[in-house]
């Protein structure tokens, strides 16, 4: 079955540069041709598992897809070649097409399309390489925030932010959760506005900046619906407990359901913080009724996450 797909591409490469010859009655190259028949014989090659030829085919088909000025088909042979180097477990090489795809789809007029690139290369290098996955985020989400797709953007920047944080890039990390706020304040998405603030307050405690952190839980009052809310009222608890070095009342917070169940980044830096001179130690939440300091039921077990968080 290989051998067959292989000789069947080897057909279309023939097919190809008769296509490319002129003569006294046919002056040009027929790229579009050429280019059609490139792209058959990479998709016999990656039938055929043979990656590396199916790599050259459609980096070729790409060519004479810009020698043809068809910009679009040319960044997505491009992309294809990059998923090529993907399959020879590559990526460096791979993100380097995929890149390069994106430019041309900038250049084409087709910004989303190249943000949805950039946002599928990051997924790639992700379990990899975590600096190139953040930046590769940031960039698809500085795209669509250009083209005012605000809500595909700030999922981006999430993806970023998450990421940042699991790096401990925390100054970096404070900066773009301030910014996926402010959009989600424009789009008037307010409950995503207060997971964000305990996020920061998460992200500023860890920083040993307690002025910064109750700087974001006040700037938050002026939300719709902030003041009084779980999320604020777990934070101000949060706050009182850090600042008078109260660690039963910070692991109580700490460990509710409200931060244990935050994106595992974020509750990793709930179940982790510690107040300044604690010492360290977790210390066993005494029994406390429901709508307690926290808002929520403390937890019974210390180690619940133990494991599955860490």
């Amino acid at each position: 079955m290989a051998a067959q797909k292989i000789n069947e591409a080897h057909e279309h490469i023939a097919k190809a540069e008769k296509c490319l010859k002129t003569s006294l009655t046919k002056w040009k190259p027929d790229y579009d041709s050429a280019a059609s028949e490139y792209a058959k014989a990479a998709v016999c090659f990656k039938n055929a598992k043979q990656y590396e030829q199916a790599k050259d085919a459609y980096l070729k088909e790409a060519e004479y897809h810009t020698e043809n000025k068809t910009l679009f088909h040319a960044a997505k042979a491009i992309e294809q070649a990059g998923m090529m180097m993907k399959e020879q477990k590559k990526m460096p090489e791979a993100i380097q097409y995929i890149e390069k795809a994106c430019m041309m789809y900038m250049e084409n007029g087709t910004p989303d399309t190249a943000a949805m690139a950039l946002d599928r290369a990051g997924k790639l290098i992700e379990p990899i390489n975590l600096e190139k996955a953040v930046d590769l985020y940031q960039k698809a989400a500085g795209v669509f925030e250009n083209e005012d797709r605000l809500r595909q953007a700030v999922e981006l920047l999430g993806k970023a932010s998450r990421l940042l944080v699991r790096l401990k890039r925390l100054d970096e990390a404070a900066v773009a959760v301030q910014k996926e706020k402010n959009m989600y304040k424009e789009i008037e998405n307010f409950p995503m506005c207060f997971k964000k603030t305990t996020a920061q307050v998460l992200i500023q405690l860890h920083r040993g900046d307690y002025v910064a952190a109750d700087k974001c839980v006040r700037e938050s009052y002026s939300l719709p619906g902030y003041s009084g809310s779980e999320d604020c009222i777990a934070m101000e608890t949060l706050l009182q407990g850090y600042d008078e070095q109260d660690e039963d009342q910070v692991y109580r917070v700490c460990n509710s359901p409200l931060l244990k169940y935050m994106d595992n980044d974020y509750a990793k830096l709930a179940i982790s913080l510690r107040v300044p001179g604690g010492g360290g130690k977790k210390k066993k939440a005494p029994a406390a009724p429901e709508g307690g300091a926290s808002g929520a039921p403390a937890a019974e077990e210390e180690d619940d996450y133990e494991g599955g968080l860490c």
